[in-house]
């Protein structure tokens, strides 16, 4: 068949699904005489050009170019101030503000877990919000509050300041990760979401890095007014206001209405998610049938454990890491650059993980695989022993631990394309965000000034939550093949093939042997658009 030929024929079979498209949501979705919106503004957008498109390799390279150049600067950003900002208590700890805050007993520890029952209890208005509010602005207001409340913790000098400030901080944060989950879907093929959301769940690792360097230079300013940790929050509180203002104007809300794509660029955007057998692109209805399957979904609740298991040790860990560097001998200046190397690894880790779970097409695999060094590291630090002698392999310990932050960017990443429905996605979002909460508020509890130099107990307890993280991917893992084949029967019960291509874990312009293989049934493509759960839609693939 020549390319003419071929190209053709894709542009007819196209039109023709366009029609059926509307055609079928006309019925299931009756308009007045004063006709109201269409329920997902993807399909608006198709049905008042007139036509879609056709995708190709080139243009979507193309459209996916320009998706990349607008939104990650942006996202990377976000996350990179946010990681910094609540890293600023761990560096703050390093010069002085136990002792100048008169800070005893678990009270540091509580300033760290603070900032996660803020977010834990925020967690269902904020599901709703995402819902009912453009993305954009939802992230640009998130980033000037919480700019604005580091800043005023330069104030705060008693437990009881910081404290209220950290509170807040927690609270104006709390939509930030559920937001990026809910902009990669929007924007990201199954794909291409895991080194999108690996890239920005890196920034921990640049964080580390250059935060440590900046904070290294920032400790050595000599004020009659601050102190040094006061001069911390003061500075990476107005970057962030600053910043604020770039997300306003440049952070689009949707691809219906992201200003720096032409129309048809648009339409290219919107093709690229008929490929992948995922529900729509844009909608704003809150659908309680949605928030009830969320909870009955087993899966959830796997993300929930997943992710509750991996924030026990990344909690304690960003709240007492330089504590622990410290503790084997070094002064607060070599303390804060020798958190660089580990930042270096969180980098890598992050990014390998996502290249891997992408290569492979698998997440499950790749996540047991990131729980192997940390759990080597976890036993270093508990059986060398802490003493000038072995400052090298304590060093060697702490930063093969750092492997960990590759983790939950792939459990993010494993969630996100495994759920559909605009409400569903967003509760499921918010189950997983509060795992994280709840384990980033015991994780930094475990930990406690009074065991140091060991730090048996958090060290201890790090180690149960990764070998438990590698029993839950096996499960989760079982759980996906099990419901993948209930699939099946269903497809075969309405009269459809068995199986089912998931274009969406394929890059774009396979060849046409491979369509031909096994074609993407219709269905798949007529449910694109109606908003339909992975439960509900037959035609949904999950991906291990």
């Amino acid at each position: 068949m020549s390319h003419e030929t071929e190209a053709a024929q894709t542009k007819r079979q196209q039109e023709e699904f366009v029609e059926s498209i509307e055609a079928d949501t006309a019925q299931q979705l009756p308009r007045t005489h004063h006709e109201e919106p269409r329920e997902d503004k993807a399909l608006q957008l198709i049905e008042d050009a007139g036509h879609s498109t056709i995708l190709t390799p080139e243009n979507n390279a193309r459209v996916l170019r320009k998706i990349d150049l607008r939104l990650l600067p942006i996202l990377l950003g976000i996350y990179f101030l946010q990681q910094l900002d609540k890293s600023t208590l761990s560096y703050a700890s390093v010069f002085g503000i136990i002792e100048k805050a008169h800070l005893h007993g678990q009270q540091y520890s509580w300033l760290g877990s603070v900032v996660y029952v803020a977010q834990l209890v925020a967690q269902p208005l904020v599901a709703y919000i995402l819902v009912k509010m453009p993305l954009g602005k939802f992230l640009a207001v998130s980033t000037l509050l919480w700019g604005i409340t580091l800043s005023c913790m330069t104030a705060a000098n008693s437990f009881a300041g910081l404290m209220v400030c950290r509170l807040l901080l927690g609270a104006f944060e709390a939509g930030v990760a559920p937001a990026f989950i809910a902009v990669t879907q929007m924007w990201y093929r199954r794909r291409e979401q895991p080194v999108r959301l690996g890239s920005w769940y890196a920034m921990n690792g640049v964080v580390n890095m250059f935060g440590s360097l900046i904070t290294y230079g920032l400790g050595h300013i000599k004020s009659s007014v601050f102190a040094p940790y006061q001069i911390i929050f003061l500075f990476f509180g107005l970057l962030t206001v600053g910043f604020s203002t770039v997300v306003l104007v440049f952070m689009p809300d949707s691809p219906v209405r992201a200003k720096f794509l032409h129309e048809d660029d648009k339409l290219v955007a919107i093709e690229r998610f008929l490929t992948q057998l995922v529900l729509g692109i844009e909608s704003h209805q809150w659908k309680w049938e949605h928030v009830k399957e969320a909870c009955l979904d087993f899966k959830s609740w796997l993300w929930f454990a997943l992710m509750f298991s991996i924030s026990i040790p990344s909690g304690g860990i960003t709240t007492f890491g330089p504590l622990i560097v410290k503790a084997f001998g070094f002064d607060e200046f070599n303390t804060i650059l020798l958190n660089i190397p580990f930042g270096a690894v969180q980098l890598v880790a992050t990014m390998g993980g996502a290249w891997l779970a992408t290569a492979l097409k698998m997440k499950g695999p790749v996540l047991v695989l990131l729980c192997l060094p940390p759990i080597a590291g976890c036993v270093m630090l508990l059986r060398i022993a802490h003493d000038a002698a072995h400052k090298a392999p304590l060093l060697v310990g702490y930063y093969i631990i750092s492997v960990y932050p590759g983790i939950t960017p792939l459990i993010y990443s494993w969630s996100a394309g495994n759920t559909a429905g605009e409400t569903k996605k967003k509760v499921t979002t918010g189950i997983l965000i509060v795992g994280q909460c709840v384990g980033n508020i015991i994780g930094p509890n475990l930990y406690t000034t009074a065991e140091a130099p060991l730090y048996r107990r958090g060290l201890l307890s790090n180690l149960a939550m990764f070998c438990a993280l590698v029993f839950l991917s096996l499960l989760n893992m079982g759980y996906l093949f099990f419901l993948n084949k209930q699939h099946e029967k269903q497809r075969v019960t309405l009269g459809k093939n068995a199986k089912v291509v998931d274009h969406s874990m394929h890059a774009i312009g396979a060849t046409v042997a491979d369509k031909e293989d096994m074609p993407v049934p219709r269905m798949a493509e007529d449910n694109a658009f109606r908003d339909l759960t992975d439960w509900k839609n037959e035609d949904f693939v999950y991906v291990y």
